[in-house]
């Protein structure tokens, strides 16, 4: 079973454009546990499969072969995943006061009718 759900984990992964370290940040993972988890040397806790088949947009059913034929289908996510980049700037956003999206908005609007 390891060595299945690391291998779907990978495939998904790549499928996705992501790295481990990607992942593991995504989940709050070490990046050495996740490619342990990966690799088919442990099993991820009840909790960190929940947030693998969050953070990767694929069910458990899939990752844990319960549907292998699934697999395939299920692995290209339902929504794109950001890359790291976008993800990042998408917190930093977060953070920001209303009157400093506004601010932000205006410039990101500017430079986009640039010509």
């Amino acid at each position: 079973m390891k060595r299945d759900l690391g291998a779907a984990l990978l495939a998904v992964r790549e499928r996705s454009g992501l790295t481990q370290a990607d992942v593991s940040s995504m989940v709050g993972l070490v990046p050495a546990v996740y490619g342990r988890i990966e690799r088919g040397q442990m099993l991820p806790s009840v909790p960190t499969l929940y947030k693998l088949c969050l953070s990767l947009h694929i069910s458990a059913d899939a990752l844990l072969g319960l549907g292998a034929e699934k697999l395939l289908a299920e692995a290209l996510p339902s929504e794109p995943i950001l890359p790291p980049e976008l993800r990042r700037l998408t917190d930093l956003l977060r953070e920001l006061p209303p009157d400093a999206l506004r601010t932000l908005g205006a410039l990101a609007s500017a430079i986009a009718h640039r010509k």
